[in-house]
């Protein structure tokens, strides 16, 4: 729901209307885009909240729906060139610059190229009109949504499954079910490439706990625990004790995740989003939330934030300790200047006897359909590519993402989770079967729903509201939202 520049998944449905408008989706999808799927907030660098774009945009792409870009291309006169489109952020985006050139110094006969969006208005304008002149990109990075058969659906798309299924990775093993369950449809296939699956952690500064007095090798392991600790790094003269990037993910969302309680009624609206019905008003919430005022009340947790900007005030030394993604490491190991580790969230041992696995998020790489067949074919080139042990382990270890296959995690053992203590417990327990309820969510609007949420945790930290109020009134407003038509 990032670390990766996790893209307001308002985003998802204006490209619906925009680079999908190749699939014929045209002014249907533009005009859904304007009636509500436009989304103003949420889970993979911070963007901005462009009503005004979104609905150009959708107009946009409507006429470009209409005058016809849903022909299927033909095959490209000259050389290939495959065009991959992300917003990953600045550390995420030199890596990736890196195992792209090293793809193309291979000589495949084509090449990829690169583009960097700065921002997701400047993706859509540069996507709108790359569908009105038949030049869509081949790969597309498109953030975590919870509704990724709603994306897939488009005729635009090419399902990640139609495409290894044609040109099959040899001894392809994907690293873990909950890895590409949130990008899979309903009968478990892959519809995008989870390049960069993310998962809330816990990251401490291990000087800041040496000189308060605290055991570095000893993590919180339970909120009453991270607790005492806060209160001795602040009494040792660390001014910002506790940031949390990503709120809603990290304190509702994965709140219920980690005691494998329902999130959303039906079966956290697996069994059908239709009438699901948020729970984050249970009395774990309410006491988490409680429990987390008081904190702010007494100086613990001066920075909450709804995006990631929490990650560079842990990285720069401020904060001692931060809850956000793991993909917060590309930014902490470009740039901290301490020893840090790493660990699961905390949990409350009075609500489970042992914490669960948390929700996997994270944005994803979707492929886009309408190209020739040498096109596709390049394009499976350069996934397997992607997908090789060296490549995706090196990717894991720069950006702390989670291992693309299990040969990725094998590689990076011994190089890399050494290096940061915690991690590989964190990662290796993903390994687990997930339980009941941390499978994953999927929820009707769910975009907008994220951003009531933030809204009414803001009202709560700036003392507006109580804790209860703030999240029956999040529960309230999130109902009607959902039960609006899709």
């Amino acid at each position: 729901m990032q670390p990766t520049k996790r893209w307001l998944n308002w985003s998802v449905s204006v490209l619906a209307a925009g680079f999908l408008a190749v699939g014929g989706l045209g002014t249907a999808a533009a005009q859904a885009a304007k009636k509500g799927n436009a989304k103003p907030v949420a889970k993979a660098a911070p963007a901005k909240k462009p009503a005004a774009g979104a609905a150009k945009a959708a107009g946009a792409a409507g006429a470009a729906g209409a005058a016809g870009a849903a022909a299927v291309m033909a095959a490209p006169s000259g050389p290939i060139e495959l065009q991959v489109w992300h917003t990953l952020n600045p550390q995420q985006a030199a890596e990736f610059d890196s195992l792209v050139q090293r793809f193309n110094e291979q000589q495949h006969g084509f090449t990829v190229k690169v583009t960097a969006k700065p921002s997701v208005e400047a993706l859509i304008e540069d996507g709108t009109a790359a569908v009105r002149a038949r030049r869509a990109p081949h790969l597309v990075e498109l953030p975590d949504n919870r509704s990724p058969e709603f994306i897939a659906r488009q005729g635009a798309i090419l399902p990640m499954y139609e495409l290894l299924a044609k040109y099959p990775i040899k001894d392809l093993r994907w690293f873990l079910p909950q890895t590409t369950a949130g990008m899979s449809d309903a009968k478990g296939r892959l519809l995008a490439l989870p390049w960069m699956a993310d998962i809330p952690i816990y990251l401490y500064n291990r000087d800041l706990y040496r000189r308060a007095g605290l055991d570095p090798d000893t993590p919180p392991r339970t909120w009453r625990d991270m607790q005492a600790h806060l209160i001795a790094l602040l009494q040792n003269g660390v001014n910002c004790p506790y940031a949390t990037s990503w709120q809603t993910w990290v304190h509702v969302e994965n709140l219920s995740a980690m005691h494998n309680s329902a999130y959303a009624t039906r079966n956290n609206g697996l069994d059908g989003p239709n009438g699901a019905q948020l729970l984050a008003n249970d009395l774990l919430h309410v006491r988490h939330l409680a429990l987390m005022m008081s904190w702010v009340r007494s100086h613990l947790f001066p920075v909450r934030t709804n995006q990631d900007q929490g990650d560079a005030a842990f990285a720069s030394g401020e904060c001692a300790v931060l809850t956000s993604g793991s993909s917060a490491l590309a930014q902490v190991q470009s740039k901290a200047s301490f020893s840090y580790g790493v660990a699961p969230l905390p949990y409350y041992e009075e609500e489970a006897a042992r914490p669960s696995t948390p929700f996997v998020g994270g944005s994803a790489f979707w492929a886009l359909g309408g190209h020739s067949t040498a096109e596709q074919k390049a394009l499976a080139t350069f996934i397997a590519y992607l997908a090789t042990p060296v490549v995706a382990a090196e990717w894991h270890q720069k950006t702390g993402f989670l291992p693309l296959t299990e040969a990725a995690y094998r590689a990076s053992e011994v190089s890399f989770y050494k290096n940061i203590p915690g991690a590989e417990s964190v990662v290796r327990a993903m390994a687990n079967p997930p339980a009941k309820f941390t499978r994953g969510f999927r929820l009707n609007n769910y975009d907008r729903v994220t951003d009531i949420i933030n809204s009414e945790l803001n009202a709560v930290w700036n003392g507006v509201k109580p804790p209860k109020q703030g999240l029956d009134d999040a529960v309230a407003r999130s109902s009607s939202v959902m039960s609006a038509k899709k």
